[in-house]
């Protein structure tokens, strides 16, 4: 008799002493358990159980050489899968001089899915506590890389690049970890991540109770109807508009506001005579010499901004918002549209610019349509609110752009 080798694996994912049952019929049956790590997780528990476990450290020969007899060892492997020793086996297995006892890989415990998440808290708990920037961040500091991490999943969403969706889903899920990490030193109200993901699971289930109840959804409508019931027990809101975030990109605001109303029935007047049409801003002021007419032929022809008459926040606010209003109507997201167009536009803005060899409009000197229309808000020198700096003989009174409190 050859005797057997069993290679017992476990995950350190799955809290130790969870074995399958194989797994602790090998182990009972055993003539001899090994472990090359005193310090394994299974081994107090092994110990506990009952199992004698020995500290050695084997080669391949010894091993079978401890099968004599029709003997059965177990060992117990480290994280890794002791490659060494697995490696001298099949060298001693090919040889073809050495009667081997036969072989078996055991796994005693086996990453279920979503087990990797348990990874991803422990490092990063490990970078909260190690890292000299990590160790400082409060959630407040961290609030912008949040949002700047959801806007490149959204980027990459309407990409279509599968790979790239999965790193950026990866960087969103490292603000929820991280945020909760710091969470968790609050002295008057901490929580973990486990607390986050409680939270949701409760959510969930409560949220859908035609899959975890007696509730019955047949169409995606019931299943909507099952979640707003459902959500307003919970909230008890006063309002429709609250839990809606002023903070979010403002044609979505609206659309999610307009949504919010039209579920609860809501006749609303909307602000400014609800003017849906574009080009029809405010009339010109008296002597300004400046059309609104030509002013939106100027932005719509690339030629830059042309001063309105008047401030144009209020009558550009008014129709941007009666359009936001009917692209929701309609079911369209006003910010998904608009993002595409803005696509669209860029890949004008690069076709004209490879049509001009990457030249300024007039030719190189300097006036074309970037100087016409001066920085954006973004490439503005800090502090400007999107303005040129004003010498400081400046008049008192506001320009036309600055007075619109462009952010």
């Amino acid at each position: 008799m050859t005797g057997r080798i069993v290679l017992l694996t476990t995950t350190h994912r799955i809290a130790p002493g969870l074995l399958s049952w194989p797994a602790w019929e090998a182990l009972r049956g055993a003539d001899r358990v090994l472990c090359a790590d005193a310090a394994h997780p299974q081994v107090p528990y092994l110990r506990e159980a009952g199992v004698e476990v020995e500290t050695a450290v084997p080669d391949a020969r010894e091993l079978v050489d401890a099968c004599a007899g029709g003997a059965t060892v177990v060992v117990v492997a480290a994280a890794d899968g002791e490659p060494a020793l697995t490696d001298g086996l099949a060298r001693l297995a090919g040889s073809g001089r050495v009667e081997m006892p036969s072989l078996e890989l055991l796994p005693g415990s086996y990453d279920v899915p979503g087990a990797r998440l348990v990874d991803v808290v422990e490092v990063m708990d490990r970078i909260r506590r190690e890292c000299p920037w990590s160790s400082g961040q409060t959630s407040a500091g961290l609030a912008a890389h949040s949002l700047e991490e959801v806007y490149e999943l959204v980027e990459e969403i309407e990409s279509g690049d599968l790979g790239a969706v999965r790193e950026e889903l990866g960087d969103v899920l490292l603000q929820v970890v991280f945020h909760a990490r710091i969470a968790e030193e609050d002295p008057e109200e901490p929580f973990s991540i486990d607390d986050v993901a409680g939270t949701l699971v409760e959510k969930l289930v409560r949220r859908h109770p035609h899959v975890f109840g007696d509730a019955v959804a047949e169409t995606p409508a019931d299943v909507k109807a099952h979640w707003l019931r459902e959500k307003a027990i919970e909230k008890r809101r006063s309002s429709v508009t609250e839990g809606v975030p002023l903070a979010q990109p403002a044609l979505s605001l609206v659309a999610k506001l307009a949504g919010r109303a039209r579920s609860a029935g809501l006749a609303v007047q909307v602000p400014g005579g609800g003017r849906a049409g574009l080009g029809t801003g405010a009339p010109a002021a008296a002597g300004n010499g400046v059309r609104q007419e030509e002013a939106d032929a100027a932005v719509r022809e690339g030629r830059g901004a042309v001063a309105p008459a008047v401030d144009p926040v209020d009558g550009f606010g008014a129709e941007l918002l009666a359009l936001a209003l009917r692209a929701e109507a309609r079911g369209v997201e006003p910010e998904t549209a608009l993002r595409a167009a803005a696509r669209t536009y860029r890949e004008a803005i690069l076709a004209a610019e490879k049509a001009g060899a990457g030249e300024p409009a007039d030719g190189g000197g300097g006036t074309g349509a970037y100087d016409a229309a001066g920085p954006t808000t973004a490439e503005a020198p800090p502090g400007t609110n999107g303005r040129a700096a004003e010498d400081s003989t400046a008049s008192d009174g506001p320009s036309a752009a600055g007075s619109s409190g462009a952010r």
